[in-house]
């Protein structure tokens, strides 16, 4: 019998509009540290979007909370067990946007957004063979794991999107074109603004690569790798089947490898896919720059070990 964890992870979104996003942002903070929580929300005049972790007494009231809010009433929660907080801090911004586009014609989700398809209408839809399938993360997180066959998108943000689509992805208008993200909110408008760029069908995966990990009858597969998540996990696995493969190569010697770090520079912070070997050998920096830097974390984390 599998013993439940003592904590749990949420991942969360809604776009609905918030008034006087920036006082709800405060008020949302202080009773997220009363309450104990600890994790990463933005909150925008078009929604809200956060990753929090907390006990499964914290979690349920905050879930239980929050639906009582009209606004909130249907929020939908991806939750992990955890052992641990996944987080070290709390905090809650006030921001223009919950993901940042900077799109020139704003997209509603509410208004214009991709088909939703379920994890295993996604399993069904991505082995055809009209589609194309559209990875709507950065590339970094595309290089630790993937849907297998899917685009690799050479942008590092956002806002980057809609000038590599432009570029890139002309000649598939008339195509099928399957987007995900991690949790669904990066799809929510980049489908959109596919539909408005002239693209005929646009589907978006509902609830993200993490809703499909964890579908009981699918259970991830034709994922290959793991799935990038922005807390201090990195990356957890979504493939529950005898598939499951390691893709990602270290950073210095190509080797096979799904482990990332966070460059030892400071001033850099660079995450790239490194092996346990390379990072001591390369001092966890990924440039010669970086490894020389006076202030490198790796350097004085080993100083302050040698001296324990």
């Amino acid at each position: 019998m599998q013993v439940q964890k003592p904590y749990r992870i949420l991942l969360y979104y809604k776009y609905v509009p918030i008034e006087n996003h920036e006082q709800f942002a405060a008020e949302h903070l202080a009773y997220c540290k009363e309450l104990g929580l600890k994790g990463r929300i933005l909150v925008a005049p078009e929604g809200f979007n956060g990753t929090v972790s907390g006990t499964i007494e914290q979690t349920d009231k905050y879930m239980a909370d929050l639906r009582k809010d009209p606004r909130f009433a249907d929020m939908e929660f991806k939750i992990d067990e955890a052992d641990q907080h996944a987080f070290k801090k709390m905090f809650v911004r006030a921001k223009k946007e919950i993901v940042t586009w900077r799109l020139e014609e704003d997209v509603n989700p509410n208004e214009l957004t991709g088909k939703r398809l379920s994890p295993k209408e996604w399993y069904e839809m991505i082995q055809r063979d009209d589609v194309v399938i559209l990875d709507g993360r950065n590339y970094y997180e595309y290089d630790i794991g993937h849907f297998r066959g899917a685009i690799r998108p050479e942008v590092r943000s956002s806002r980057e999107f809609p000038e590599w689509i432009r570029k890139n992805l002309a000649d598939y208008k008339d195509k099928k074109v399957l987007t995900y993200c991690t949790g669904g909110i990066r799809c929510e408008k980049l489908s959109g603004f596919l539909l408005k760029e002239g693209f005929k069908e646009v589907y978006q995966l509902h609830g993200g690569i993490v809703s499909y990990g964890k579908d009981p009858e699918v259970k991830g597969r034709l994922w290959d790798g793991k799935c990038y998540v922005f807390d201090e996990r990195i990356s957890v696995p979504i493939n529950r089947t005898e598939e499951d493969v390691v893709i990602g190569k270290c950073y210095y010697c190509g080797k096979t490898e799904d482990r990332y770090v966070n460059c030892a520079n400071p001033e850099c912070n660079r995450q790239h896919i490194c092996c346990p070997e390379c990072e001591k050998k390369y001092k966890r920096s990924c440039s010669d720059e970086c490894r020389e830097h006076p202030r490198n974390r790796y350097v004085e984390e080993e100083t302050v070990a040698s001296h324990a």
